[in-house]
């Protein structure tokens, strides 16, 4: 099993619980926060998971990228799983999905291919815990009977209320425009680039320990240090900043940030 490094945290688990082997994809800035392609290692591999757009780094990868990992999950006969629960929380231009690169290739049945999308993130809804998997068709069926087993049901006024959630786009634009505002805001306080979707900034601060526990001490603000997110030394040097707060609140806690990074550049 393979998955971006660093990662949302559930792939290990997942990886762990299932007894799999692991083999971290590093993304850095020298690849764009992009994994490469390792073909060696992918010929090991049952399954692959990306992750874009991308938790905790905020990139995404072009449809072109994309085609070119199905077209090797053809060639390796591995399962490739997008992440794509970020995927609708785009700035400008709508993201494509792990489904559009299958279809470009001429792989419209989408044989090896999945992808998960869910709530929590287009809809501010976690706590709705609705989302859906799509692909493969014969991967569906024994996903189905696995679900049927393992899974938890939802009360009632859940599932109506997440229908209701699926079916409309309006209140999604309302948070992309929330999420747009933020980025905004934080271009002109920290000189940070705008990605193209989510709502994270991946901040390159030094030593992260260090500055995590000053920002909580000194600015009573609490950050994820990137190394958390990582193994083998990935993240290291970062923190992760969710923009998901109301914009006052949000450009007060930048300030605060944007102090303490000018107070450790002085030592």
């Amino acid at each position: 099993m393979a998955f971006p490094n660093p990662f949302y945290q559930i792939y290990e688990g997942a990886a762990i619980a299932s007894r799999a082997k692991i083999h971290y994809m590093h993304i850095d800035e020298s690849n764009g926060f992009v994994p490469e392609i390792d073909e060696k290692m992918l010929a090991e591999c049952d399954l692959v998971i990306l992750n874009s757009p991308n938790n905790p780094t905020a990139s995404v990868m072009s449809l072109e990228q994309l085609k070119r990992w199905v077209r090797l999950a053809l060639e390796y006969d591995f399962v490739l799983l997008n992440d794509e629960c970020y995927i609708d929380l785009y700035l400008k231009e709508p993201i494509p999905s792990i489904l559009n690169a299958s279809i470009e290739v001429g792989n419209s049945d989408f044989r090896n291919i999945i992808a998960i999308n869910s709530l929590s993130k287009r809809s501010s809804a976690p706590g709705l815990r609705s989302g859906f998997i799509a692909g493969d068709a014969e991967i569906l069926k024994g996903y189905l009977t696995y679900r049927t087993y393992v899974g938890c049901a939802s009360p009632l006024p859940l599932q109506h209320a997440a229908a209701v959630a699926w079916r409309d786009d309006a209140h999604v634009e309302i948070f992309r425009d929330y999420y747009r505002r933020n980025f905004e805001v934080a271009a002109s306080i920290l000189g940070t680039s705008m990605p193209e979707a989510s709502f994270y900034i991946w901040l390159p601060v030094g030593d992260e320990i260090a500055f995590t526990k000053r920002a909580y001490s000194e600015y009573n603000l609490k950050l994820l240090p990137g190394s958390f997110l990582g193994r083998e030394g990935a993240g290291k040097g970062y923190v992760r900043l969710a923009l998901v707060y109301e914009e006052t609140q949000t450009k007060e806690a930048l300030g605060r940030i944007a102090a303490l990074l000018e107070r450790s550049k002085e030592g």
